[in-house]
């Protein structure tokens, strides 16, 4: 996977949507990632970011390690139902579309400016068929009761305050609860030693499998290994409902 800016430039990005809350942004950057294999296979995929106090409009490491874990196993999720959560920059569900799944974008419902660059990414990518819906972790918000049927769910440092945890997995609890066979795909940068998910998985009848980021080539990504520097370590995860 390699990764490179296309250019640095500042256009106002509009409100587009119907909520009519007058702000405007700045982009700062377009950058374009570009994942390959040793079949020559490659897949180049441009994403705005926004240099804004709304951190979620930025690509964090964790979300090109998941869009890499999604790009290795591309020919498994062709025709799947996806779902991202707190997609921000929409990195790994804009691979997962352009490898052929059915995707749903979401973020918060309280911002707005993270659904417009959802929809930014997917103009960006010429992608006009996926769907960006609101979503508030732990909320039983219209864009989350009107979903069908999902195949996978991704999340991308969704685990970031420790205050969000319960509320995440309460909305993957109810999802696997409406699709029994659901997994999610999730990211996670170890900031403290002090969080732990593992009562939580408990409460919601969830278990939890490590990948490795070496068996999906993250490593090699522009990641430099797996450690972050200050020893924030990403770990890649399978989250299921137990049976």
């Amino acid at each position: 996977m390699e990764e490179s800016i296309i250019e640095e430039r500042d256009y106002e990005l509009k409100n587009t949507n119907s909520e009519n809350t007058g702000y405007t942004v700045k982009i700062k950057t377009e950058k374009c990632f570009t994942f390959t294999d040793k079949n020559t296979d490659e897949l180049a995929v441009i994403i705005p970011e926004i240099l804004d106090p709304t951190y979620g409009m930025y690509v964090w490491p964790c979300s090109v390690v998941l869009a890499q874990y999604i790009w290795w196993h591309r020919k498994s999720i062709r025709n799947k139902t996806i779902l991202e959560l707190g997609a921000g920059t929409s990195l790994p569900g804009i691979v997962a579309a352009k490898c052929g799944a059915d995707v749903v974008l979401s973020d918060s419902a309280d911002l707005p400016q993270c659904r417009d660059n959802c929809q930014q990414s997917c103009h960006a990518n010429g992608l006009a068929g996926v769907t960006v819906v609101g979503i508030t972790w732990g909320r039983f918000d219209p864009g989350l009761l009107n979903l069908t049927s999902v195949d996978i769910i991704l999340g991308s440092d969704c685990f970031y305050d420790t205050k969000d945890f319960e509320d995440i997995l309460v909305t993957i609890a109810y999802l696997m609860d409406r699709n029994s066979n659901a997994e999610f795909w999730c990211t996670y940068q170890d900031r403290s030693s002090d969080r732990s998910l593992d009562y939580l998985l408990l409460k919601w009848n969830l278990k939890c499998e490590k990948i490795p980021l070496c068996t999906f080539d993250a490593e090699s990504s522009c990641l430099a290994g797996s450690t972050l520097p200050g020893n924030h370590t990403i770990h890649m995860w399978i989250i299921k409902r137990k049976i």
